[in-house]
């Protein structure tokens, strides 16, 4: 077993530094958008509408299947949904 540790979840479950990346900035979104839900108590079809998606789509969503998500889609609905997305850029470490 290995002592490694690792700054987040996504750098010790994906391949590379690139994909745990993305998988960063996707987990984020996703979960803004899943408080955005609750907070407006949108069901889901109201927020299919506000977001401009299906309602299978936000039960995707809310049901937390990352992988069937890229980032301009989770901008998209950000956006759709009156969010605003910033974005930082740092030497990694």
């Amino acid at each position: 077993m290995s002592n490694e540790r690792f700054n987040s979840v996504w750098d010790a479950l994906e391949d590379t530094p690139a994909m745990a990346e993305s998988m960063k900035l996707r987990s984020v979104l996703m979960m803004a958008l899943k408080d955005h839900i609750a907070r407006e108590r949108l069901s889901q079809s109201q927020a299919a509408e506000v977001f401009g998606v299906t309602q299978p789509r936000v039960s995707d969503l809310v049901r937390g299947k990352i992988d069937l998500f890229g980032l301009d889609a989770l901008v998209n609905m950000a956006a759709a949904a009156g969010l605003h997305v910033e974005m930082r850029v740092l030497k990694a470490a």
